[in-house]
């Protein structure tokens, strides 16, 4: 299996931190050696980078360890193949243009006999189930509301009610873990296992469970900052994750959890 990485927050981050462990389990700590990718939103648009060698020792990811590039959205990847060879074209985040926004993709799982019937805006160019599965899902929103551009474009909470049906058809086939973003929020869905973590004024210290490396954060923040993060597996060793509950969507706003299986986290 692959794992994912996301952060959402409320004013542009960095992502040095999180990435550096995360990169370590692509080949060193962990078997998921077959490339990688990471994407930034930067209004709109996305900085996508994308590698077929292992994360732990490519030099792109090195050069994302050493370039603080500050978003208020980031999906990373790395990639165990499981459909699809070991190549550029198969490796995540996948990236498409919907309502003249950038949406970002990632998926953990294997999908089983699972071949939607795709229409011909949304085509995959790997050889994946999990572009299969994006071409759908975006395939989806743009029958749903069709063309939008602007204030037009529809509500978090209203692509939020069209993803979600789709998403637990999609993971009947199989394991179906993910990140979308299209620069807005972070929509989440766990099949099996997913964990995240709001941190928040006041900031305390945090150390990686990969390697030997801690920050400070409340010396590198303002106390109105707001960063969530969401990983396969815990990044920390000594902070409290939330673990998803099985078949679950989550969507993050903010840096903060808004909506859980449709309903509002907000007071």
């Amino acid at each position: 299996m692959c794992q994912l990485l996301g952060m959402n927050c409320n004013t542009p981050t960095d992502i040095q931190f999180s990435f550096e462990g995360f990169a370590k389990r692509g080949g060193l700590t962990d078997e998921h050696a077959d490339g990688w990718g990471i994407a930034f939103f930067e209004g709109s648009a996305a900085r996508c980078f994308i590698d077929h060698r292992p994360a732990s020792d490519s030099p792109v990811a090195e050069l994302i360890r050493n370039y603080p590039i500050r978003s208020y959205n980031v999906i990373s990847h790395i990639r165990k193949a499981t459909v699809g060879q070991v190549k550029l074209q198969n490796c995540h985040p996948f990236i498409r243009e919907l309502w003249g926004q950038a949406w970002v993709f990632a998926h953990n799982g294997d999908l089983k006999d699972f071949n939607p019937e795709l229409q011909g805006d949304f085509l995959p160019i790997g050889e994946t189930d999990s572009e299969l599965a994006f071409c759908l899902l975006l395939q989806t929103l743009k029958n749903e509301f069709g063309y939008r551009t602007g204030s037009n474009r529809p509500s978090v909470a209203e692509v939020d009610a069209v993803l979600r049906p789709v998403c637990s058809q999609i993971a009947e086939h199989g394991t179906f873990n993910m990140l979308l973003s299209n620069g807005q929020a972070m929509y989440t869905h766990c099949s099996t296992k997913l964990e995240y973590i709001v941190r928040a004024h006041p900031f305390k210290a945090a150390h990686l469970v990969d390697c030997d490396i801690q920050v400070d954060f409340g010396a590198v923040t303002t106390q109105n900052d707001r960063v969530a993060v969401i990983a396969t597996a815990a990044l920390t060793d000594d902070e409290v994750w939330t673990p998803y509950e099985p078949k679950s969507f989550v969507v993050f706003e903010d840096g903060r959890p808004v909506l859980k299986n449709g309903q509002c986290l907000l007071s």
